[in-house]
């Protein structure tokens, strides 16, 4: 149930930046999470929580979102989709990921992580995710959130020049085809930047959070990367993008618009090379 977990954690992230952004919380259902209107940059617009999903609930999936306009993208969190016949091409893969809670944080820690507690602080923050350049993409709102903490890891001169968001999931349950199954209660870490910053984003989480598995999902050289600091691959994942629109009534203006086949790809390991986060 490694993935389920991984997975639900990360539907929670994403719910809980569409709240950030002024918009109402998705709809959790048995098989999905989704948003009816169009969702924040780099973030789906629905995320599958359990493997087996039919034909009629793929389709209730697809019904559940804002198509109007290009850019609609699916998270399908076991790689078992196929969603072209709707529109929607691959936009990349990637492997969820998971450390079990009794593995030591790796070392050594070159700086000490402490959470970010103002706005002004969220902004710096922001600015270092970004290569430098200011956006507003993390709204203020995310540090009131009780289940998110942003992490920042500052160089001796108090700049920022690491980070990562940490979502915290309670113990659940899933459906699936059989049963309903629990799920344990994770750790997610998500937008991770900075020069080696697994050692000091883990620590952090050790101290904080102890005795809570972590989880997210990474690829290519992020994923070599998080393999070397005790994460385990634990199954694939996609991301879908659909380049068309689906005609249907005309959405409420959305002041957070999806993200486009252009903004596709300036994204980070875990939500900025997606569709997502």
């Amino acid at each position: 149930m490694k993935r389920e977990a991984a997975a639900r954690n990360n539907a929670e992230w994403c719910d809980a930046m569409c709240r950030a952004h002024g918009l109402p919380g998705g709809t959790f259902g048995d098989r999905a999470w989704t948003h009816p209107r169009r969702t924040p940059p780099y973030y789906p617009d629905a995320v599958t929580l359990a493997p087996g999903a039919s034909d009629t609930e793929i389709r209730a999936m697809l019904d559940a979102v804002d198509r109007s306009t290009p850019g609609c993208s699916v998270k399908d969190s076991f790689a078992e989709l196929d969603l072209t016949p709707h529109g929607f091409e691959v936009l990349f893969e990637g492997q969820w990921i998971h450390r079990p809670a009794a593995l030591a944080a790796p070392g050594p820690v070159t700086r000490a992580w402490e959470p970010v507690e103002t706005v002004a602080e969220l902004a710096a923050w922001q600015t270092a995710w970004n290569g430098g350049d200011r956006m507003d993409l993390f709204r203020p709102a995310l540090l009131a959130d009780p289940a998110t903490t942003v992490l920042a890891g500052r160089a001796g001169d108090g700049r920022i020049v690491a980070g990562a968001v940490v979502s915290r999931t309670a113990a659940t349950a899933t459906a699936t085809a059989d049963a309903t199954a629990a799920t344990t209660g994770v750790v997610g870490v998500s937008n991770l930047f900075g020069p080696d910053a697994w050692p000091g984003c883990l620590a952090a989480i050790a101290d904080r959070w102890p005795g809570m598995p972590v989880v997210g999902y990474e690829h290519g050289d992020d994923l070599a990367a998080a393999l070397r600091h005790g994460f385990k691959a634990t199954g694939p994942l996609r991301v879908w993008l659909s380049s068309s629109a689906v005609p249907g009534p005309v959405p409420v203006s959305d002041p957070c618009p999806g993200i486009s086949p252009e903004l596709a790809h300036a994204a980070d390991t875990s939500e900025r090379d997606a569709a997502d986060t």
